[in-house]
């Protein structure tokens, strides 16, 4: 990463491997960072390594997408902190969607992982973000989110809506000068994806971290990782829907 000023920043999901990738990045320019995740012992762990990289501080809290109260220390300890606060979310859960078809309940989880409580911590976290006049936020999506399909539509119908609310918030923190980022990663090689096979076009979580800080280096509003899936997602969004019904992807 080539930024010279340093932000603090805020990880939520700092435990899932495209955000360890990316707070490796942030600790060698040597920010501060506020790991956010469920796991204390793995984050404490990531927090260890990023010291060692360079991290300028690094502090700690459990998080639970589920549950707003977890999300009041981690605004509050944002708050104190000067300079320039900036956030990154990498939360989000998908189960089979053949799992959600036989237990629809789990939709909630989905929606509550993958958008509206990372939806509800930015809303928190937008005021002070203006009040300072600058920061960014990265909001990590999934092109899942582009089109509804056959394998994933619940995932998808989540990720589309934290897509649609970053475009609006984006709209809106544009007028304090705080940059919004949505990154729409196809197949990632990480855990989420491991019984899923090979995948076309997968990339891995240092490659999303590599196209994220470029794209916050171009000042990008949305980058798609690997950039092919730009491509291949124009592509499925074009085919007319009495077509698109009867295939399976």
């Amino acid at each position: 990463m080539s930024e010279t000023r340093t932000d603090t920043w805020i990880i939520l999901g700092a435990s899932s491997s495209m955000a360890r990738a990316f707070v490796r990045g942030l600790a060698e320019a040597g920010h501060s960072l506020i790991l956010a995740g469920r796991d204390k012992d793995d984050l404490a762990r990531i927090g260890s390594d990023a010291k060692a990289r360079g991290a300028a501080t690094v502090s700690s809290f459990t998080l639970d997408a589920r549950n707003a109260a977890s999300f009041t220390p981690i605004i509050n300890h944002a708050a104190a902190q000067e300079g320039q606060l900036s956030c990154a979310v990498f939360i989000g859960s998908m189960p089979d969607q053949s799992e959600i078809d036989a237990t629809p309940a789990l939709i909630d989880g989905v929606v509550s992982d993958s958008f509206t409580g990372p939806a509800q911590f930015l809303q928190q976290l937008a005021p002070l973000l203006e009040a300072r006049g600058g920061g960014t936020i990265v909001g990590v999506g999934s092109v899942a989110g582009d089109r509804g399909r056959l394998g994933n539509y619940v995932y998808g119908a989540a990720k589309a809506g934290f897509a649609t609310y970053l475009s609006g918030l984006r709209n809106r923190l544009a007028r304090s000068g705080v940059h919004v980022m949505t990154v729409k990663p196809g197949p990632v090689d990480t855990a989420m994806t491991w019984g899923l096979g090979k995948q076309p076009f997968m990339t891995t979580p240092e490659g999303v971290a590599r196209d994220i800080f470029k794209g916050l280096k171009k000042q990008r509003n949305t980058v798609y990782t690997a950039s092919i899936w730009w491509l291949v997602m124009l592509v499925i969004r074009l085919i007319p829907e009495p077509v698109f019904k009867k295939m399976s992807i």
